[in-house]
């Protein structure tokens, strides 16, 4: 058995021309995101500490313009608006996955959740919730929570575009 850091243990040498361990993934520090849309703006803060890698991966594909012009391609009133498909009809995706990250915050009004085709399936897909969606607690990651333009939120119908989502540290 393995211990880290016991007292007695002295670690592995390394070749001298070997290569070192991959670098950790950049710490996320808080952040808030803003989605441009046809009717407004909607702000939404993003839980970092909760959901490091799901915000991380969100970041980085509004960073490269990966949301920028997709639609809400899903919308269903009293339960949730959700976008982040490339083909616009639920199917696509960036081109890889990200594991779950499972935490204590719920499907409360403004939760924003990746949705999934099943777990440690999610990529760029997410929803934001109209109302309480308490059944989906321990199954989708909630990553954020809007902050500003719920109005906006409420007013978001099949077919609406983001004009531009971006990502900014607080």
């Amino acid at each position: 058995m393995f211990a880290a850091g016991c007292a007695n243990s002295t670690p592995p040498a390394t070749p001298p021309n070997a290569p070192g361990p991959a670098p950790d993934p950049p710490q996320v520090q808080a952040k808030e995101a803003v989605i441009e849309t046809e009717k407004g703006s909607i702000v939404i803060e993003l839980f970092s500490a909760d959901a490091p890698n799901t915000v991380l991966n969100f970041a980085l594909l509004a960073q490269q313009g990966f949301y920028d012009g997709l639609t809400f391609h899903r919308v269903i009133p009293g339960f949730m608006a959700q976008g982040g498909c490339p083909n616009g009809n639920g199917t696509g995706g960036p081109g890889h996955t990200i594991p779950c990250e499972i935490n204590h915050n719920k499907h409360v009004r403004g939760a924003i959740s990746m949705a999934h085709a099943g777990r440690d399936t999610g990529g760029s897909q997410f929803f934001i919730c109209f109302e309480a969606q308490p059944h989906l607690d321990g199954k989708h990651t909630v990553f954020g929570q809007v902050v500003s333009g719920m109005d906006v939120v409420d007013q978001i119908e099949q077919g609406d575009q983001m004009l531009k989502v971006t990502v900014r540290d607080l």
